[in-house]
């Protein structure tokens, strides 16, 4: 094989080997960015979900204690 063409071989693997590599690594640092942040955007839900609840328990018990005073009222009248 003529030198130029060994030369030019060696010199594309000098270049392709290293943007591989940065290539995977990076790609690995990216998805562990995103799971992190998928994880933490979930757990922001979770918290979410959970005030969502807890405000329909207290509407429903707030809602409970209308219907009771107004009983009441309904009685004395």
């Amino acid at each position: 094989m003529p030198d130029v063409i060994t030369v030019a071989l060696i010199s594309g693997l000098c270049t392709a080997v290293p943007s591989l590599i940065a290539t995977i690594v990076l790609n690995n640092k990216s998805t562990a960015i995103m799971q992190y942040q998928i994880a933490d955007l979930t757990k922001k839900v979770e918290k979410h979900n959970n005030v969502v609840e807890r405000m329909a328990v207290a509407e429903n018990s707030l809602k409970s204690a209308h219907h009771r005073i107004d009983e009441l009222v309904n009685r004395e009248e």
